[in-house]
C-alpha cells in the first residue's frame, strides 16, 4: 500500500488563528481554479490506479470549506483501491455531504481552534459527524489560554472520541504543565518535544510520500528533495527504505511515520485521522467495558 499526503496550493483559510501564518488569507479566483484542477487531474490518477492507496490531505488553508474538497473526499472513498481518504479541517463547513461518502474510508482528522467558533457549534459537529457514522478525531494546540476549552471539549465529546493535542511551536512545558496535557490526551509526550531522527529509519519516501499539485513527489512535507513526478511514474524508481536527513522531526505528520516510534502500533488503521487503535484515553476499567 502506498501512503499519500497531499497538499495542493490551496492556502487560504477561514480562520484568523494567530498561530498561523495562513489566517484569514485569501486565494485568488485564478489560484483557487488551479488549485481545483491540481485536484482532478490527483483523483483522476488515484482513479487509475491497481495499487492499494491511503490519503491524508493536509492543506495550508481549509479545504471542506471549498466544494471540491468534499467531492473529492466522496469519490475517492468509493473508489474500491482506496483504503482511507482523510483531511485535516477545522470542522467550519457543513456535513451533510457525508452521507454520500463511504464511512469505512472516509474519516476527518479535525481541530478545535477556542476562540475561532463558538464550543456549542463545533460540538454540534462532532455531533453530526456521529449520527452519520463518520470516523474522526478531535485535537487543540497546547496553548496555555487553551487548557480550559479543551478540558471542558474533553468533558463533552463522547468517551469514544479521540482529543489530541498538539505541543505548541516553540513552547516549552514544564513538567507541571505537560501533565495537565497528559490528563487530557495521554499521547502528549510524543509531540512534548521534537524527535531526533538524522540517520534513523522512517516509511517516508518508501511506503509514504508527499505530493504537491503539480504532482511533484517528496519523501514527506519536510524535506525538500525531489522524488519524482507522481504522474510521469518516475517517482516509483526513487521509492525505497532511506534514513532521515533530518536533525530533528517535530511534526506529527512526519514523526508518527519514524520506524522508531511505535505510533503505527498505536494507531494502526488510524494512522491519517488520528484515531488510535484502543481507547488509551480512558481509564481501564471503561476501556475493558468497551
Amino acid at each position: 500500500m502506498l501512503t499519500i499526503l497531499y497538499r495542493g496550493p490551496l492556502a487560504s483559510c477561514d480562520y484568523d488563528c494567530p498561530y498561523c501564518p495562513f489566517a484569514k488569507r485569501r486565494d485568488t479566483p485564478e489560484q483557487l481554479r488551479a488549485d481545483r484542477a491540481a485536484l482532478d487531474r490527483f483523483c483522476a490518477w488515484a482513479a487509475d490506479q491497481d495499487r492499494e492507496l491511503s490519503i491524508l490531505f493536509t492543506p495550508w488553508g481549509e479545504g471542506l470549506v471549498r466544494s471540491w474538497y468534499r467531492r473529492a473526499l466522496v469519490a475517492l472513498s468509493r473508489l474500491p483501491q482506496v483504503r482511507r481518504v482523510a483531511i485535516q479541517t477545522n470542522l467550519s463547513c457543513r456535513t451533510g455531504w457525508l452521507a454520500d461518502a463511504d464511512r469505512d474510508a472516509v474519516a476527518l482528522w479535525c481541530t478545535y481552534h477556542p476562540g475561532q467558533t463558538p464550543h456549542d457549534r463545533f460540538l454540534t459537529k462532532t455531533a453530526e459527524l456521529t449520527a452519520l457514522g463518520v470516523r474522526f478525531s478531535v485535537g487543540v494546540v497546547g496553548l496555555p489560554e487553551h487548557l480550559g476549552a479543551a478540558r471542558r471539549l474533553r468533558a463533552e465529546l463522547p468517551d469514544p472520541v479521540y482529543l489530541w493535542v498538539n505541543a505548541a511551536e516553540g513552547h516549552e512545558y514544564t513538567d507541571a504543565e505537560a501533565d495537565d496535557w497528559v490528563g487530557i490526551d495521554p499521547l502528549f509526550g510524543f509531540s512534548r518535544h521534537p524527535h531526533r531522527t538524522r540517520g534513523r529509519a522512517c516509511r517516508t519516501g518508501d511506503s509514504v510520500v508527499s505530493v504537491d499539485g503539480a504532482g511533484t513527489v517528496r519523501r514527506c512535507h519536510f524535506v525538500p528533495e525531489e522524488l519524482g513526478n507522481l504522474y510521469d511514474g518516475s517517482f516509483e524508481q526513487a521509492l525505497r527504505p532511506r534514513p532521515c536527513p533530518l536533525d530533528v522531526c517535530d511534526c506529527h505528520i512526519g514523526y508518527v511515520h519514524a520506524e522508531q516510534l511505535p505510533l503505527y502500533d498505536v494507531f494502526a488503521d488510524g494512522v491519517l485521522e488520528r484515531i488510535p487503535a484502543e481507547p488509551v484515553w480512558l481509564p481501564l476499567p471503561a476501556r475493558r467495558q468497551r
